[in-house]
């Protein structure tokens, strides 16, 4: 009797443990659901506050609704605005504009269908701010801006959200441009106006430059812009260094971008950019140290980096690549071609501290001396089929695949031929 009294407690002890396991369990999977879609909602409509900025201070707003409908200028149309790479999410957009639109009974060269458009919050990366009277008053950005696409089923430009892409056709350097007032960059900077508006526009789609405030270098040696291209922000997981210089993990640099170059209003730390030599904009600015009360960043962190760690590379589509020549392409990659040394599969990336000083790669350290690392990072090639517009590595010097896998196979003498070049080229297509 004692045998089985004794029996049936462990039973129970187990039950009240399997009880409270799948309860933690349960409460778990539902903390991950939120972070989820607190993470999706904060990439795509959170400004952090930034209005602040992009409206109060630059007036972007002004130039966007044009000069009939209270603002400065011509506006900026939904035409005009798709021209500079902007995108229109098409799911938020009512049934009966859809079928307006697809009409051609919509205006799309009036400024007034672009504020439409942004009461409707359709436009990817951009929030409008409105006064009870429908006035546009300010605007904000987002995460999406440069970060995310649309697939283009509606029309150019016009489509289902693809979050994580790069924006390849983003001019942002030309929106910034647009701005009526550029006081922030021309005292900060210490040049005039016309010489802001000349380097932003040197910009061109594609492209940003995320160190030109804390440096104050727009171009490079040979007198080309300082801009580098627009990263995907997807694949993420795995890979520790962000960015084509390694600055740091992805929330690093989320906190980063979200303070200092969108201008949101949160807490910031980093003595690196104390380094009056390195980075004497920064440090004359004070942005290593950067509070607001209330803090519209910080709390936004984990679910932003918890939905990014989320985002897969999307797999090439089906005939977008050579598959006889991908699968010798791939024995090249771990082969002859010693590519997957440092672009270890299936991160595509290095684990670990995956950077390089610019002799090991071949090139100039101009961009590398822009960044605390000093060095540039291996940058994951998964998904690289999305963001082949601007050409390769971290400036677009190298116009196609042929031409980068071309300048290792020099500098390592890897003795590739034109076929294997073919092959390898197919290959990265395809992953």
């Amino acid at each position: 009797m004692l045998m089985l009294v004794s029996f049936v407690g462990v039973l129970l002890v187990l039950l009240a443990a399997w009880v409270a396991f799948s309860a933690t369990s349960a409460q778990s999977e539902d903390r991950n659901q939120q972070l989820l879609e607190e993470g999706r909602q904060t990439f795509r409509y959170d400004t952090f506050g930034d209005e602040v900025f992009w409206g109060d201070t630059l007036k972007l707003h002004q130039a966007i609704a044009g000069e009939a409908l209270g603002g400065v200028g011509p506006g900026v149309s939904p035409n005009t605005a798709l021209s500079v790479g902007l995108k229109v999410d098409a799911e938020a957009l009512p049934a009966d504009l859809v079928e307006q639109i697809s009409a051609g009974e919509v205006n799309l060269d009036d400024p007034a269908t672009t504020l439409a458009l942004l009461q409707l919050n359709a436009v990817v990366g951009v929030t409008g701010f409105f006064d009870d009277t429908g006035n546009l008053q300010s605007i904000g950005i987002q995460c999406a801006l440069c970060h995310a696409t649309v697939d283009d089923s509606f029309a150019p430009g016009i489509g289902k959200r693809l979050d994580g892409w790069a924006n390849r056709d983003l001019d942002v350097g030309a929106i910034i441009a647009l701005s009526p007032d550029l006081t922030f960059f021309t005292d900060h900077l210490g040049v005039d106006d016309a010489t802001v508006r000349q380097v932003l526009n040197s910009w061109g789609p594609g492209k940003f430059d995320a160190e030109l405030v804390l440096d104050g270098k727009a171009t490079r040696p040979d007198g080309s812009s300082a801009a580098t291209l627009l990263p995907p922000a997807f694949g993420l997981s795995g890979i520790n260094l962000h960015t084509w210089t390694g600055w740091g993990s992805v929330t690093y640099w989320n906190a980063y971008v979200a303070n200092v170059l969108m201008h949101g209003q949160g807490t910031f730390y980093d003595p690196r950019l104390d380094n009056a030599e390195q980075f004497p904009l920064a440090a004359k600015a004070g942005f290593g140290h950067i509070t607001h009360s209330p803090d519209l960043v910080t709390p936004k962190l984990p679910g932003l980096l918890y939905y990014q760690l989320s985002i897969d590379p999307p797999p090439a589509p089906d005939g977008s690549f050579d598959a006889e020549a991908a699968a010798r392409g791939e024995e090249l990659f771990s082969g002859k071609a010693q590519c997957s040394t440092c672009h270890v599969p299936p991160l595509f990336s290095e684990p670990g501290h995956g950077l390089h000083t610019a002799d090991e790669m071949g090139i100039d350290d101009f961009q590398a001396m822009r960044s605390p690392a000093l060095g540039y990072r291996t940058a994951p090639l998964a998904g690289l089929w999305t963001h082949m517009e601007g050409g390769f590595y971290h400036d677009g010097r190298f116009a196609t695949l042929e031409e980068v896998i071309g300048h290792y196979n020099v500098l390592f003498s890897l003795g590739l031929t034109r076929e294997e070049i073919f092959d390898l080229v197919e290959y990265l297509k395809s992953i």
